[in-house]
């Protein structure tokens, strides 16, 4: 796995929907791994390596209001149903670093899977920001 200093990078806020693919379908849909390649903005990247994964399993909106103090604890290690993000930091085989993440949160009737977003961008700093 690569050694990825962040510190050596400009961190570039996007979030924006992204579509993702596999060459094998991940068994638990609700509890992805790391895609091979994604679109966005109607560019095909190919994922090289996973850098780093981690799961966020904080309530959000109401989400946050509508669970007893032990259940949300409990929930807020294990996650519960429609909540959780689980983030991915990649590189691309064109040499560019992402984080991405799939959002379990249902999106209304028609989308109950959730959704995959592009988070941020790393870029290389100026030697002269160093």
């Amino acid at each position: 796995m690569m050694n990825f200093d962040i510190s050596s990078y400009s961190t570039h806020f996007i979030d924006e929907s992204i579509c993702v693919a596999y060459i094998s379908q991940p068994v638990l849909e609700k509890k992805p791994r790391c895609p091979d390649s994604f679109i966005w903005r109607g560019e095909t990247l190919i994922i090289q390596e996973q850098i780093m994964e981690w799961v966020d399993y904080s309530r959000r909106g109401r989400m946050a209001r509508n669970m007893s103090y032990a259940h949300s604890t409990f929930a807020a290690i294990k996650g519960s149903w429609g909540v959780g993000r689980f983030f991915f930091r990649i590189l691309t085989s064109n040499g560019r670093f992402f984080d991405i993440y799939y959002d379990r949160a249902p999106k209304g009737l028609e989308n109950r899977k959730g959704t995959w977003t592009l988070f941020q961008e790393f870029t290389p700093k100026d030697k002269s920001d160093l």
